[in-house]
């Protein structure tokens, strides 16, 4: 069972509550070149069609710094800008208008240099994000510990959020992430433990789709069934809308997420006479935009699919040619297997919750 949500500070974010219980907020990041305005924008829009609440935008120079504002005055979505290295950066998204920032305490630079940028922000409070990376840890904690490990994280997180409150900035949020999913899920847990601070979580560098999946939901469901995590990003080497609706459905899966159709499906075997991933793929990608609490079964087996899937709002299953459509576990009718699909899809149309 989900653990109630760990009580954070609430913080704004263009206008989207994060922390204080609010809901999780799903975070999607650009893979455009930020300088070609075009063509972030239209993946901006993509990923707010898949359901995209705030996204992230990579600053690496003046040029995609200043494109921040082209990009920020058509966005549909806030805009948090991602920096490393050069505390400049940050200052000139922040005049662009970006809703949020992110820095990485392990190349971030001196404390002479986080004082400008909250002198910055103190004529502009956005949320700040210390983003602390195993891969970039201080180079000086890295040679107390030898290794990245939960402990180094958590020192190079709480030293910075420490410095920022002696400068008298608090609108910060955290993530402490690594490929690891154990060395990320302890960091997250040692962290919460110590402040109240809102959460962004994330397996770092997780991989491919397959690969990547398995670990994003394994170790940001841990963290989130122990109500840690107050945003998320799921990071594949994949497209950018797969990662918002990976991130949905784990949220989803925890009873976490909106109201959104679920497609529930066997996983077949030897009774099954009919192409149950064909039709189990097409009925996913009919629902998929679908805002909406309905549950679909598409199972494989005449005999026991709606006992099986009695919960289910809809569904269809059949055998040699033929399936039926039943609805909460009631056979409705009969109808011949290429007409399963379109039949399903009419009997949505008319379903209300």
């Amino acid at each position: 069972m989900t653990k109630q949500r760990r009580r954070t500070r609430t913080i704004y974010l263009g206008g989207i509550p994060i922390g204080g219980g609010h809901p999780v907020v799903v975070q999607g990041m650009t893979k455009t070149d930020t300088r070609d305005v075009a063509a972030t924008l239209r993946q901006i829009a993509a990923l707010q069609k898949a359901g995209c609440q705030v996204v992230r935008v990579a600053v690496p120079d003046a040029e995609a710094a200043r494109a921040l504002g082209r990009i920020k005055a058509r966005s549909p979505l806030p805009i948090v800008a991602d920096v490393h290295f050069d505390w400049r950066l940050a200052l000139e998204a922040l005049r662009q208008g970006a809703d949020g920032l992110r820095i990485n305490p392990g190349n971030i630079g001196a404390r002479w240099k986080l004082k400008e940028l909250v002198r910055a922000l103190a004529d502009r409070p956005v949320p700040l994000r210390v983003g602390v990376n195993a891969g970039s840890l201080p180079r000086d904690i890295l040679r107390k510990f030898r290794h990245p490990c939960p402990e180094a994280l958590l020192e190079a997180a709480l030293r910075e959020v420490q410095t920022l409150e002696e400068l008298g900035y608090s609108m910060i949020k955290v993530s402490l992430k690594a490929s690891s999913v154990p060395l990320t899920v302890q960091a997250y847990r040692l962290f919460s433990e110590r402040t109240a601070y809102p959460l962004h979580l994330g397996i770092s560098e997780a991989g491919p789709p397959e690969a990547g999946i398995i670990k994003s939901a394994v170790g940001l469901g841990v963290l989130l069934s122990e109500g840690i995590g107050d945003t998320l990003r799921v990071s594949l080497s994949a497209s950018a809308v797969l990662e918002i609706r990976v991130a949905w459905g784990i949220l989803q899966s925890l009873g976490l997420g909106p109201p959104r159709a679920e497609v529930i499906s066997c996983p077949t075997c030897g009774r099954c006479s009919i192409d149950i991933r064909r039709l189990a793929r097409k009925t996913e990608l009919a629902l998929r935009d679908i805002r909406a609490p309905v549950k679909v079964a598409v199972m494989g087996c005449v005999v026991n699919g709606p006992g099986e899937a009695r919960e289910a709002d809809v569904g269809i299953t059949g055998a040699r040619g033929k399936g039926i459509i039943f609805r909460k576990g009631r056979v409705l009718r009969t109808v011949k297997e290429e007409h399963l699909l379109q039949e399903l899809l009419r009997e949505l149309r008319a379903w209300r919750p």
